[in-house]
């Protein structure tokens, strides 16, 4: 009993120790997230020289020798303080036994010694005076006594450690906010303008009450003044009418400003332009959406990940990296170039590795070409690959990716691509002879490139290609050129179309397309004002203090993921039974803290066309969540969610209101419809949507038997077809006795059993219903020949009145000579009738001796 004890604590105690090593010394997860901030802030990491000061003082001269100097002592000391590291939020599951082990054994320790509840917010500012290290609080000592002589750079730093955390200061965002208001006054430093504004537009920490107009003035002169995070926040506000009526000259201007340091920013670097990486993810669509897996929009319906027979939609990307790697080691050129492009672009959850991808793509050329440049084999799949390889590692010669720049190396590459038309080699055939890059500069060779490759729908080069015909002024082709390639995202051809759009170049100007094309392009340059990259490591890392004011530093740019994010990590109404509160690094993110500021994100995130925004939206208005409870606007939101017939969750929320007459008359038979209507929208919502069906059926019987007010469930009606003529004489020929529902007779007579043998059997032979047919149709032309014959009679009559009255006018028009009287014949007439007038009449003329009778009323009457 004894060694089997000591067995286990031995076990134990070497699982403790290396998982104390892997999740505390791993020098592969040491990296210092308290210390950045937003990418492109003043004081994102520690600055490696003093040099790098300069950039965080925009206006302001030095108010002294001593205060610099204190600031550059305090800064000393700063550098040299190291943030506490803790990574067992982002310690993962990996492939293998060792990984997996060690996986959940950092989930029993957690579970066992380390599962406190989380006490304070991460909203508010702690209301205890935090001790700091005696260093730490030498040089906050150094830096407020430099802020009192009015030192910028002091005040600004003050305001960043408190705002922040960084320097393993603890956040306290009412002395942030009274450090940044300061230097705003003081100098009009833009980015502390920035930040009062965007701390006015939140009130983050209770540090200030929120207010929409000052907000908007801060971020205004802040924007003035060249700051591109209050630019864009500007524009999104402009755009949307938030703290001011919306305005979309004010929004395009705004934008516009972001968009030109956007495509100056994309137009640097390597031949082609910058690579822009996109971060910008909501992280609930991680966990399979706001609702969870099958429930949401995003994993639901359309969007629901099914996994076929030879592939598993629901593996992890490093089980795929595996497959991937195995398949290559077999052979398969698609799944080595698959790699090679994995490791070139990156994601999110991989980042670029440039020589790796480098060592994959030669891997598949090599199968296909020899050093001299010799066909090894004449196979058009390994041509195919072989030449989408040898357009990469021309590539990355061109813009020095990986390897050293060679324009030599990047030429042959592209033409040996180019003898099976690959399309990036054309593009980047064309961008050499268009910038003279080793090859002579000849536009008119580049614009024959770019077609070949734009006919292949490659959108660079028909975003080029767009661009030589804008130069050339043919306006209609460019703009053609334009489309075809946003259709892929591209940034410039969005930013050409804004500037015609804006500018009304070829077509009438059209303020809200060019507002819509600005903000696509100021969105995609996100290197340059967003900090997402920041927030995502701090989310990973389970750092919500970091990550939660950097999301909404990009919620309020506008960034519709962003705003997600922000709502969904102050949500706290995700399940009934939620198991998140076992997970000690997931136990604050679903407590509710301020319910008001995330309806206002879900709210400008629904706005955006976030579907499961919009629905909860409705569950806010509904619960009465952050705002007094109106089952109208409840209803509403989730009508308006469900016309799009995307989201169940909407279609199944709106049946139940409808089934308990909520914000709406009370309706089983739409109740039904609805509820219909969220199964054939997701198929995974059959079990809530049966069980919905029985209890309401079960309500629709009682309130029929009982005769109650609500409409029950009625029967649908069959569904009437609107026929063409054609289709319903067609449909008439097809029925026999569409008319008839009772046969003579004599049509049930066996005629076997006919008594008077022979005659004329062949009339049995013909159906009844051709014989009716051929009547009918009989019937039909004759009455079409009697139509016609009618018409043709009365357009000769036509003719013959018209005919005659232009003999007459003729006649008339002649002049006719002086008739002899002993020439005129009189008239043959027919004799007069009894009774009759010599005029013709039958009326006694006035004089008449009849004529007072015939007024009187004759005689005789």
């Amino acid at each position: 009993m004894k060694e089997r004890l000591r067995t286990l604590l031995w076990v134990a105690l070497c699982i403790f120790c290396g998982l104390t090593y892997a999740l505390f010394d791993n020098p592969l997860a040491k990296k210092d997230l308290t210390q950045t901030t937003a990418k492109g802030s003043p004081i994102s990491a520690a600055p490696e020289s003093t040099e790098s000061l300069t950039g965080w003082q925009s206006e302001g001269k030095d108010n002294g020798s001593q205060a610099s100097a204190a600031v550059q002592e305090a800064l000393s000391i700063l550098w040299t303080l190291q943030p506490p590291r803790n990574r067992f939020a982002r310690f993962e599951k990996t492939s293998g036994f060792v990984g997996t082990s060690m996986y959940y054994a950092k989930e029993a320790f957690f579970f066992l010694f380390m599962n406190g509840p989380r006490t304070d917010d991460y909203l508010q500012t702690s209301s205890e005076e935090p001790k700091l290290s005696k260093p730490l609080t030498k040089a906050v000592t150094l830096l407020e006594n430099a802020a009192k002589e009015q030192e910028p750079k002091a005040l600004f730093l003050l305001a960043e450690m408190n705002f922040f955390g960084n320097y393993t200061h603890p956040r306290n965002y009412k002395e942030a906010f009274r450090r940044y208001s300061e230097l705003a006054s003081l100098n009009g430093n833009s980015s502390a303008q920035h930040m009062t504004g965007f701390m006015y537009a939140t009130g983050i920490g209770g540090a200030v009450e929120r207010d929409q107009a000052k907000a908007l003035m801060y971020h205004t002169f802040a924007a003035l003044g060249g700051n591109t995070k209050s630019q864009m926040t500007v524009a999104y506000r402009h755009h949307s009418g938030i703290g001011t009526p919306r305005n979309c000259n004010e929004a395009a201007f705004f934008y516009k400003l972001v968009a030109d340091k956007a495509i100056a920013f994309a137009r640097t670097g390597p031949p082609g332009g910058q690579t822009l990486q996109k971060d910008s993810y909501r992280v609930a669509d991680e966990n399979g959406g706001v609702y969870g897996e099958g429930a949401s929009v995003v994993s639901s319906g359309p969007y629901a990940n099914k996994a076929g027979p030879n592939s598993d939609s629901h593996a992890a990307f490093d089980d795929v990296l595996e497959y991937l790697d195995l398949m290559s080691r077999k052979g398969d050129l698609k799944a080595t170039f698959s790699l090679g492009r994995l490791h070139y672009e990156g994601s999110r959850t991989m980042r670029r590795n440039l020589k790796t991808a480098r060592a994959y793509f030669r891997i598949v050329a090599r199968k296909y070409w020899a050093k001299d440049g010799s066909v090894l084999t004449e196979d058009n799949q390994t041509a195919r690959v072989a030449s989408k390889a040898a357009g990469y590692l021309g590539r990355m010669a061109l813009r020095g990716e990986g390897m050293d720049q060679s324009f030599e190396k990047a030429l042959v590459w592209f033409k040996r691509g180019l003898a099976n038309g690959d399309a990036l080699c054309q593009y980047e055939l064309g961008l050499m002879y268009l910038n003279g890059f080793g090859v002579r500069k000849d536009p008119v060779t580049a614009a024959d490139y770019f077609k070949e490759a734009a006919n292949q729908d490659f959108a660079s080069a028909q975003t080029y290609l767009g661009q030589l015909f804008l130069d050339q002024g043919d306006i209609s082709t460019a703009i053609r050129y334009f489309d075809l390639a946003a259709r892929h995202g591209h940034i410039e051809a969005f930013y050409h179309l804004a500037e015609i759009s804006n500018n009304g170049i070829g077509r009438e100007r059209s303020c809200g397309v060019a507002t819509a094309y600005y903000k696509l392009v100021a969105e995609k340059s996100e290197p340059i004002h967003s900090s997402f990259d920041e927030a995502n490591d701090a989310y990973d890392d389970g750092d919500v203090d970091t990550a939660l004011p950097l999301y909404m530093m990009a919620a309020e740019q506008g960034y519709e993921a962003a705003q997600a994010n922000v709502a969904y990590i102050l949500d706290g109404h995700r399940s009934v039974l939620s198991l998140d509160s076992l997970i000690p690094w997931k136990k604050h993110r679903n407590v509710l803290r301020n319910a008001a500021l995330a309806l206002i994100y879900w709210t400008r995130s629904a706005k955006q066309s976030n579907i499961d925004s919009m629905v909860k939206m409705g569950d806010y208005y509904l619960g009465g969540h952050g705002i007094e409870a109106d089952m109208e606007k409840a209803a509403t939101c989730y009508q308006t969610a469900a016309e799009t017939h995307q989201s169940a969750q909407a279609l199944w929320n709106l049946g139940w209101i409808y089934e308990n007459g909520i914000g709406l008359e009370q309706d089983f038979h739409l109740a039904k419809r609805f509820y219909d209507q969220a199964l054939e929208t997701n198929q995974e919502a059959y079990l809530p949507v049966t069980m919905s069906l029985l209890k309401l059926r079960m309500r629709s019987f009682w309130n029929t038997i009982t005769h109650g007010n609500v409409n029950s469930i009625q029967p649908d009606p069959e569904p009437k077809k609107e026929w063409s003529p054609s289709e319903w004489i067609n449909n008439f020929l097809e029925d026999p006795h569409p008319y008839y529902h009772s046969a003579d007779d004599d049509d049930l007579v066996d005629p076997t059993s006919d008594p008077m043998p022979g005659g004329d059997d062949w009339v049995d032979d013909i159906d009844e219903s051709v014989l009716e047919s051929l009547v009918i149709l009989s019937l039909a032309g004759a009455l079409a020949f009697l139509v016609y014959y009618r018409q043709q009679r009365q357009n000769n009559h036509r003719r013959e009145v018209e005919r005659q009255q232009q003999q007459q006018q003729g006649a008339v028009s002649a002049p006719q000579p002086q008739p002899q009287p002993q020439q005129q014949q009189p008239a043959a007439q027919d004799p007069p009738l009894p009774g009759q007038q010599p005029d013709g009449g039958f009326f006694p003329p006035p004089g008449d001796p009849n004529y007072g009778q015939w007024v009187a009323g004759g005689v005789g009457h």
